[in-house]
Protein backbone atom coordinates (compact mmCIF):
# COMPACT_ATOMS: atom_id res chain seq x y z
CA UNK A 1 0.00 0.00 0.00
CA UNK A 2 1.37 3.35 -0.94
CA UNK A 3 0.82 6.69 0.77
CA UNK A 4 -1.68 7.76 -1.86
CA UNK A 5 -4.14 4.99 -0.96
CA UNK A 6 -4.89 6.52 2.46
CA UNK A 7 -8.42 7.93 2.53
CA UNK A 8 -8.47 11.67 3.09
CA UNK A 9 -10.88 12.78 5.81
CA UNK A 10 -13.51 15.33 4.88
CA UNK A 11 -12.36 18.89 5.22
CA UNK A 12 -13.46 20.38 8.52
CA UNK A 13 -14.87 23.89 8.37
CA UNK A 14 -14.72 25.49 11.85
CA UNK A 15 -17.00 28.32 10.71
CA UNK A 16 -19.74 26.11 9.24
CA UNK A 17 -21.97 26.47 12.30
CA UNK A 18 -21.49 30.23 12.45
CA UNK A 19 -22.37 30.61 8.78
CA UNK A 20 -25.45 28.43 9.22
CA UNK A 21 -26.64 30.69 12.03
CA UNK A 22 -26.22 33.78 9.87
CA UNK A 23 -28.35 32.33 7.08
CA UNK A 24 -31.57 32.95 9.03
CA UNK A 25 -32.10 36.62 8.39
CA UNK A 26 -33.28 38.48 11.45
CA UNK A 27 -32.69 35.57 13.82
CA UNK A 28 -29.79 37.19 15.67
CA UNK A 29 -29.58 40.70 14.28
CA UNK A 30 -27.57 43.18 16.28
CA UNK A 31 -28.08 46.92 16.47
CA UNK A 32 -24.70 48.60 16.06
CA UNK A 33 -24.10 51.96 17.70
CA UNK A 34 -20.89 53.60 16.51
CA UNK A 35 -19.10 56.89 16.91
CA UNK A 36 -17.30 58.61 14.05
CA UNK A 37 -14.84 61.41 14.67
CA UNK A 38 -15.37 64.49 12.55
CA UNK A 39 -13.08 67.51 12.73
CA UNK A 40 -11.63 68.60 16.04
CA UNK A 41 -13.89 67.74 18.99
CA UNK A 42 -16.94 67.11 16.79
CA UNK A 43 -18.29 63.58 16.56
CA UNK A 44 -21.17 61.70 14.99
CA UNK A 45 -23.14 58.77 16.44
CA UNK A 46 -24.58 56.24 13.99
CA UNK A 47 -27.26 53.61 14.68
CA UNK A 48 -27.72 50.77 12.21
CA UNK A 49 -29.39 47.39 12.18
CA UNK A 50 -32.86 48.34 13.43
CA UNK A 51 -35.68 46.23 12.04
CA UNK A 52 -37.35 47.46 8.87
CA UNK A 53 -40.83 47.59 10.40
CA UNK A 54 -39.87 50.49 12.69
CA UNK A 55 -40.40 54.05 11.52
CA UNK A 56 -36.90 55.49 11.50
CA UNK A 57 -38.17 59.06 11.30
CA UNK A 58 -40.32 58.68 14.43
CA UNK A 59 -37.42 57.12 16.36
CA UNK A 60 -35.15 59.93 15.16
CA UNK A 61 -37.67 62.56 16.21
CA UNK A 62 -37.84 61.10 19.73
CA UNK A 63 -34.05 60.78 19.97
CA UNK A 64 -33.54 64.40 18.89
CA UNK A 65 -36.09 65.67 21.38
CA UNK A 66 -34.74 63.51 24.23
CA UNK A 67 -31.04 64.34 23.81
CA UNK A 68 -31.30 67.92 22.45
CA UNK A 69 -29.21 67.18 19.37
CA UNK A 70 -29.70 67.24 15.63
CA UNK A 71 -29.80 64.15 13.43
CA UNK A 72 -30.84 62.62 10.16
CA UNK A 73 -31.69 59.30 8.50
CA UNK A 74 -29.25 58.35 5.74
CA UNK A 75 -29.92 55.69 3.08
CA UNK A 76 -26.83 53.52 2.56
CA UNK A 77 -26.71 50.98 -0.30
CA UNK A 78 -25.03 48.27 1.83
CA UNK A 79 -26.35 48.98 5.32
CA UNK A 80 -29.85 50.22 4.54
CA UNK A 81 -31.15 53.09 6.64
CA UNK A 82 -28.75 54.53 9.21
CA UNK A 83 -29.63 57.06 11.91
CA UNK A 84 -26.99 59.75 12.45
CA UNK A 85 -26.92 61.96 15.55
CA UNK A 86 -24.62 64.83 16.45
CA UNK A 87 -22.28 64.28 19.38
CA UNK A 88 -21.36 61.21 21.41
CA UNK A 89 -24.79 59.73 22.17
CA UNK A 90 -23.82 56.03 22.36
CA UNK A 91 -24.86 55.35 25.96
CA UNK A 92 -27.96 57.55 25.66
CA UNK A 93 -29.15 55.78 22.50
CA UNK A 94 -28.61 52.30 23.96
CA UNK A 95 -30.61 53.10 27.12
CA UNK A 96 -33.34 54.78 25.05
CA UNK A 97 -33.73 51.79 22.72
CA UNK A 98 -33.95 49.32 25.62
CA UNK A 99 -36.37 51.44 27.68
CA UNK A 100 -38.61 52.03 24.66
CA UNK A 101 -38.71 48.27 24.04
CA UNK A 102 -37.34 48.56 20.52
CA UNK A 103 -34.31 46.33 21.12
CA UNK A 104 -33.22 44.01 23.92
CA UNK A 105 -30.00 44.96 25.69
CA UNK A 106 -28.19 41.78 24.59
CA UNK A 107 -28.79 42.67 20.91
CA UNK A 108 -26.99 46.02 21.14
CA UNK A 109 -23.31 46.37 20.26
CA UNK A 110 -21.58 49.63 21.13
CA UNK A 111 -18.42 50.40 19.16
CA UNK A 112 -15.82 53.11 19.56
CA UNK A 113 -13.00 54.37 21.75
Amino acid sequence: MSELDIPVPNAFDPFAEANADDSGAGSKEYVHIRIQQRNGRKSLTTVQGLKKEFSYNKILKDLKKEFCCNGTVVQDPELGQVIQLQGDQRKNVSTFLTQAGIVKKEHIKIHGF
